[in-house]
């Protein structure tokens, strides 16, 4: 009877520790924040929920005071978190970073983009240029301008949602597609082709950081979270997520 009264009171106690963690985070990080979330349950008894948006909706759920207890996000947006006081500035880490990769569908054509010049000419020549309004979007927006070709391929740009609206335009179309997406949604791919990264001489990365929210009440298990997540041991995870470091 002791022994049962004993294994009870421990049940409750750590029932009673175990914090419930929301976690806003970048759709470029999803894959790889998931499977780490899954992970911190398991060794931690806290029970995680990952709220995914891309920055132009991370940025309008903070603008509107939506909160969580942690949130991870391209670095220019915890820069703007910090300044509003939203996120507490000195648990911020850094998470990693992501380039752009170029796609087309399975069975499509490969174009060569192996430079700039090429590049041009495959963007030129495309039926339809697809890209999200994500930070990779932004990006790609501004390189389309520095190319020279941003009105030539205006009427046949595409501008989705996010990484899985990428997919879904590519994937349907039948025709000579080109897609850019963040690497971390293109190593996870299976229903379309990475042809690669961008060309090095216009690779770009986003860098994510965390940070904990100033309206959480869980800091410590906050904290334990971010620990977790950029700890050495979560650097595989990151990097088969395809989140450099």
């Amino acid at each position: 009877m002791r022994g049962a009264v004993a294994i009870l009171l421990l049940t409750l106690t750590s029932a009673a520790f175990a914090a419930d963690l929301t976690v806003m985070s970048a759709g470029a990080l999803e894959s790889g924040i998931m499977q780490l979330a899954r992970a911190f349950e398991t060794s931690s008894g806290h029970a995680v929920r990952v709220e995914i948006g891309n920055a132009p909706q991370l940025t309008a759920r903070l603008t509107t005071g939506a909160s969580a207890d942690v949130l991870v996000a391209p670095a220019a947006l915890v820069d703007q978190a910090v300044a509003a006081g939203t996120v507490v500035r000195d648990t911020r880490v850094t998470v990693g970073r992501v380039g752009v990769a170029i796609a087309v569908r399975s069975g499509a054509t490969v174009p060569d983009v192996s430079s700039v010049d090429a590049l041009r000419a495959a963007l030129v020549a495309a039926d339809a240029v697809i890209y999200n309004q994500g930070s990779s979007g932004t990006y790609i927006e501004s390189l389309l301008a520095r190319l020279g070709i941003a009105a030539r391929v205006e009427a046949k740009t595409v501008r989705v949602l996010n990484g899985e609206a990428v997919t879904e335009r590519l994937t349907s179309g039948g025709g000579t597609e080109i897609a850019f997406m963040a690497m971390s949604d293109a190593v996870r791919g299976t229903t379309f082709r990475t042809v690669g990264p961008l060309p090095a001489e216009v690779q770009n990365f986003t860098a994510y950081d965390a940070a904990v929210m100033t309206a959480t009440h869980e800091r410590a298990a906050a904290g334990a979270f971010l620990r977790f997540v950029t700890s050495a041991a979560a650097k595989q995870t990151w990097q088969s997520a395809g989140v450099e470091e």
